[in-house]
C-alpha cells in the first residue's frame, strides 16, 4: 500500500504510518577539513580532535560498531513492516574543488540533513558545510528511481560557499541575546534537519547552517499549501531542530527542557513531554553532538517509536506517554552526530495533507 498518494514518495508528518525509509551508511566516514563553520557547533572538547585529524578517517573500530548498529536498525525496521533503502557508498576522502575552495567529504550517514521530503517532493538541500557539498550524490540512484516512479525531485540553489557565506570573525561570545550564527545571508543555505513537518505547518529554526535566505527560498518553493513557522530556542549553538522540539503525534509534543523553556503558543492544548535527562556516559565519545541526541527518536506511526535500547529513562517516558517503544542499540552511531531521526529519511508515510492547528 502507498497510502493516499500512489507515487513512490509521500510524507507530510513525522508520525503517519511509515512505509519506506532510507537508512544512512558510515562507509569511508572521515573527519571534515577544518573550517570556520565547525567551531560554532562542535563540542568544545572535540575541536582539537577535528583539527588534528582533518581529512583523516574516523577510527575504524568506531565506524565498524556504527555500521553494525545501522544494519541492526534496518533489520528491525523491516521486521516492523517498513521497506528499507540504503544510499550508495561514495569516496569521502577524495579531494574536490570549486572555483574558490577545495575540500574532502565526511559521510552519507544522515539523509535527514541532506534531503527534505514534503509531500511527493524530494528536495536536495543547499548545505552550508563545504565537506557536505556532494553528499547527496550517494542518494542519486534512489532519487532517479523515485523520479521515474512519479515523484517530484527539486534542489535548492547550489551554493558557492565562498568566504562571504561565513562570519570570519565568529566568536563564541554570549551577550544574553540571540546566538551569533556563523552563516551570513550571502546566499540561501539550509539543512533539512532544521525543519519538522506537521502537515500544512512546518516548524523551522535559523541555525549555524540555516539562514533566513534559505528559509525564504523553501517557503516560496513550497507555496501556499504550507505555512513555515520560524522559532528561536534557548540554544546557544543551534544546528538541527530534532533534538530540541519533536512532534510525535497529533496533540503530542516532546521538548528539550533546557532549550524550550516556553512551548510556542501554537501548541496550546497539546500534551507536552519534557525529555528525560540523557544517560549517555561521559566517557562515550560524541564527536558532533550533545547528549540530548537521546531525543532524536523516530516515529513508526502514532504509537510505535524507535528508542535507544540502553536509554531506560526515555523508554519509560515513552511508555508513560502512551507509546510503544521499539528498541535498538545505537550508542555507537550516536558518536557520529545523530540518532534514529538523523539516520533516516522517511520516503513514504501513509497519510494525506492536513492541518493540525
Amino acid at each position: 500500500m502507498t497510502g493516499d498518494n500512489q507515487g513512490p514518495v509521500c510524507s507530510y508528518t513525522e508520525w503517519d504510518p511509515l512505509e519506506e525509509v532510507i537508512v544512512g551508511i558510515v562507509d569511508d566516514a572521515a573527519f571534515p577539513p577544518w573550517h570556520v563553520a565547525l567551531p560554532p557547533v562542535l563540542p568544545a572538547n572535540q575541536h582539537e580532535t577535528f583539527r588534528r585529524n582533518a581529512g583523516m578517517p574516523f577510527p575504524p573500530e568506531r565506524v565498524a560498531a556504527a555500521r553494525q548498529e545501522l544494519d541492526e536498525f534496518a533489520h528491525i525496521l523491516e521486521a516492523e513492516g517498513v521497506t528499507v533503502r540504503r544510499p550508495e557508498p561514495i569516496p569521502q576522502r577524495t579531494e574536490y574543488s570549486t572555483l574558490d575552495w577545495s575540500s574532502t567529504g565526511m559521510y552519507a550517514a544522515m539523509p535527514r540533513d541532506a534531503l527534505l521530503v514534503v509531500g511527493d517532493d524530494v528536495i536536495e538541500c543547499p548545505m552550508a558545510w563545504r565537506s557536505r557539498y556532494y553528499e547527496s550524490l550517494a542518494y542519486r540512484p534512489l532519487l532517479k528511481e523515485y523520479f521515474h516512479g512519479g515523484a517530484k525531485w527539486s534542489a535548492g540553489p547550489k551554493p558557492e560557499l565562498t568566504d562571504a557565506q561565513f562570519d570570519q570573525d565568529w566568536t563564541d561570545g554570549d551577550d544574553g541575546g540571540s546566538p551569533r550564527l556563523v552563516v551570513t545571508e550571502f546566499e540561501p543555505t539550509f539543512d533539512a534537519a532544521d525543519f519538522t513537518r506537521l502537515g500544512r505547518d512546518i516548524i523551522a529554526q535559523k541555525s549555524n547552517v540555516t539562514n533566513d535566505f534559505g528559509i525564504d527560498w523553501l517557503r516560496r518553493h513550497l507555496g501556499e499549501d504550507y505555512r513555515i513557522h520560524v522559532f528561536e530556542f534557548a540554544d546557544s549553538h543551534p544546528m538541527h531542530i530534532d533534538a530540541t522540539i519533536v512532534p510525535i503525534a497529533p496533540g503530542k509534543l516532546l521538548v528539550n527542557p533546557e532549550r524550550v523553556p516556553e512551548v510556542p503558543a501554537m501548541f496550546k492544548g497539546w500534551d507536552v513531554l519534557e525529555a528525560p535527562a540523557p544517560v549517555l556516559p561521559d566517557a562515550h565519545p560524541l564527536y558532533m553532538t550533545s547528549k540530548w541526541i537521546n531525543m532524536n527518536i523516530l516515529m513508526l506511526d502514532e504509537d510505535r517509536v524507535m528508542v535507544e535500547r540502553q536509554d531506560e529513562p526515555m523508554i519509560q517516558a515513552m511508555k508513560n506517554f502512551g507509546l510503544t517503544p521499539v528498541l535498538c542499540n545505537f550508542r555507537n552511531f550516536n558518536s557520529f552526530g545523530g540518532s534514529f531521526h538523523c539516520a533516516t529519511l522517511d520516503v513514504r508515510r501513509r497519510g494525506s495533507l492536513k492541518s493540525y492547528f
